[in-house]
């Protein structure tokens, strides 16, 4: 008999009006701060802006619609080693379809994929091959979403992806795909290296490769080097606040609302594109609420942060190769430290590059098996929201391969 631990029940999104009033209330009382002028975006999200947002999401942003369309999925939660996890799973109505589990990233949620799930689970009906179908599981990563309590810490990402792996051994799933952006991008390829017999192939985009020593960042190719340029370049700020201090943070942030959506607001405009655009201008004002309130009503904003905590400050403390990158000073040290030096994943593995990306692929290829590659003149990080027909694309020519 399967123990009630080990079942897989249906879920359904229901956020009691009692929270919903509660966030309008919130977002009506805010305490607003000064703003220097002619700041711009410089200094963070402009104080003109952010009111107008904030005003739109109490009293125009419908969330009981946007919660209408999350449940036109089937939803289910189950348990495994303590971890509550939660999933969208869509069966194809082509019964030779291959599974495919999609991975989210931070600041994002199992919603990013709503406009690939149709496409790629039934092409036939989106004028596809049949024959490119997959059945999809969607978790929301642990600590996000409805994946929530943490059970503890540790929850890096190979901890989250053996935790998947059951996932899919426990939906009956003995061959699969892989597919993650961002944190799911981390996520993926360990999924991979757990369970190399059951991974038929990996599909990665806004993903990013570290170098562990000097050799690794000596004559880059022009376009590398502008992205390893780039990487140096980027304000790290909240990647600061997340890894070091999570739990400070999550105080902010679970408790206003507009915190909330301005910590997550000027990541989609930062990486987006175009660049100079406001973000609802490539993805969607409410898909962006429905982005941010995912994180409010679930009250995740701490859990969420913790991912970086584990993968980041960890390999610092033990001489990692990540640890001059997260401290803002890289020298590419890591190696001769003695510290990190990454295991090559062995499955084949697609690695798709939008314009905002910073993917060297000297450093891909040194830590997976790259067997495609793809370079897109325009995208941003969120190319399920924002191109998603690149991203369908490419990951049905990936598999059409390996499947």
């Amino acid at each position: 008999m399967t123990s009630t631990a080990q079942q897989i029940r249906p879920f359904r999104i229901e956020i009691p009006q009692a929270a919903l009033d509660d966030l309008h209330a919130r977002l009506a009382g805010t305490r607003w701060p000064d703003e220097l002028p002619g700041v711009g975006w410089d200094r963070g999200v402009p104080l003109g802006y952010l009111k107008e947002l904030a005003e739109y999401w109490r009293t125009s942003y419908d969330w009981r619609a946007q919660e209408a369309v999350l449940n036109e999925h089937p939803q289910f939660v189950t348990e495994i080693d303590g971890q509550a996890l939660h999933f969208l799973h869509v069966r194809s109505p082509e019964p030779d379809a291959l599974p495919l589990v999609l991975l989210h990233g931070w600041p994002g949620t199992f919603a990013d994929f709503l406009d690939v799930v149709g496409p790629l689970s039934d092409p036939r009906a989106y004028g596809g091959d049949p024959a490119e179908a997959f059945h999809l599981v969607v978790p929301s990563l642990p600590g996000f979403g409805f994946s929530t309590p943490l059970n503890g810490p540790g929850m890096g990402a190979a901890r989250m992806a053996g935790l998947l792996v059951r996932l899919m051994e426990r939906l009956g799933y003995e061959r699969y795909g892989v597919q993650g952006y961002d944190t799911g991008s981390w996520v993926a390829p360990e999924m991979g290296r757990q369970a190399p017999g059951r991974v038929v192939g990996v599909h990665l985009n806004a993903m990013i490769a570290f170098p562990v020593g000097d050799d690794d960042t000596a004559d880059l190719p022009e376009r590398d080097r502008r992205r390893w340029e780039r990487m140096q370049d980027f304000n790290d700020g909240y990647l600061q606040c997340n890894s070091k201090r999570p739990q400070t943070v999550a105080y902010a942030l679970h408790d206003s609302p507009t915190g909330q959506l301005a910590w997550i607001v000027e990541k989609f405009k930062e990486l987006t594109m175009p660049e100079d655009a406001l973000p609802e201008e490539t993805v969607g004002r409410d898909r962006v609420l429905t982005d941010v309130s995912l994180y409010w009503f679930t009250g995740t904003a701490g859990p969420a942060a913790q991912v970086y905590y584990e993968e980041i400050s960890a390999a610092a403390w033990s001489g990692g190769a990540t640890e001059e990158w997260a401290g803002g000073d890289w020298d590419g040290g890591g190696q001769e430290q003695g510290g990190w030096t990454p295991e090559r994943g062995t499955v084949p593995t697609a690695v798709l590059v939008s314009a905002h990306d910073v993917t060297v692929r000297r450093w891909a290829e040194r830590d997976h098996t790259i067997t495609r590659w793809t370079e897109l003149d325009e995208g941003g990080h969120f190319l399920s929201m924002e191109d998603p027909e690149a991203l369908i694309g490419d990951v049905r020519a990936f598999f059409r391969k390996v499947r």
